[in-house]
């Protein structure tokens, strides 16, 4: 079994999305990849991805920081 989990961080606020489930390691890397895909293009500030198994062992993770950069 593995499990694709998304987090969001907006404004300080952490929120858990729904996650996917697989039993295929194939089909779950496809889904983590394409989660991933999601994530480097979107607006939330911090956006994690991660693929762990059923006893918790992580396979990948990944996080895109949008921050807005301070003026100079």
């Amino acid at each position: 079994m593995y499990i694709i989990q998304e987090i969001q961080t907006e404004n300080n606020v952490t929120s858990l999305v729904n996650p996917v489930t697989e039993a295929d390691r194939d089909e779950a890397e496809s889904k983590f990849l394409l989660t991933c895909s999601y994530a480097v293009k979107s607006t939330v500030d911090i956006h994690t991805v991660i693929w762990y198994d059923e006893h918790g062992n992580i396979i990948d993770r990944k996080f895109y920081e949008h921050l807005e950069q301070p003026a100079e």
